[in-house]
């Protein structure tokens, strides 16, 4: 991703848009016993199409916002998700998945990843939380509702941030396996 003022006018409006849409209806929307949760969703968009980089400095305004916005303690959810979005960075970076489904096993992980590391550390820093039968049955929800909005958030967040990534992420790389060199007695592979 090109460091400028427009690529962090993006992510700022990215980021934004979606804590808008968490806080103002999404969030509160149930179905089935789950909820969406879109700011790792958008979070784990930018650093799948920018980088691990990207995705951490992402992920902790991101949080930031939202325990500012919430009330919440300002650290815990801007640490969970600057995790998340290195992880997420750093994963397309080492793997290059060229599969046009990607985004939902990616966004189905992150969501997991999120609400577990989440749980975590609210246990951890001492916030009174009941697990029940009922938390894990609203996680894998959860996951599932992410898992369907997936598509449609990361070809948004494709789409907003198409302009200042170095790579266009509408456009397939196939790799290509180097061939292998005879050998001097023309056998494959084979250095005699």
């Amino acid at each position: 991703m090109h460091l400028s003022w427009a690529s962090a006018g993006r992510v700022g409006a990215i980021v934004l848009v979606s804590f808008l849409l968490q806080v103002s209806g999404l969030g509160q929307l149930r179905l089935l016993g789950g909820s969406f949760d879109l700011i790792p969703l958008a979070v784990a968009a930018v650093a799948y199409y920018s980088g691990s980089l990207p995705g951490a400095v992402t992920g902790f305004s991101a949080g930031l916002l939202l325990g500012a916005g919430l009330g919440q303690a300002l650290g815990a959810a801007a640490l969970v998700l600057a995790a998340l979005g290195y992880a997420v960075g750093r994963y397309r970076e080492i793997r290059d998945p060229a599969h046009g489904l990607a985004p939902i096993a990616v966004a189905a992980a992150s969501t997991f990843a999120y609400l577990l590391v989440t749980a975590t550390v609210s246990f951890m820093l001492g916030f009174e939380g009941a697990v029940s039968p009922l938390l894990i049955r609203e996680t894998f929800l959860t996951v599932l509702l992410n898992s369907l909005l997936a598509m449609p958030v990361f070809w948004i967040v494709a789409k907003t941030l198409r302009g200042v990534l170095d790579d266009d992420p509408f456009v397939r790389r196939r790799r290509r396996a180097r061939p292998i060199e005879a050998g001097p007695i023309g056998l494959r592979g084979l250095d005699v």
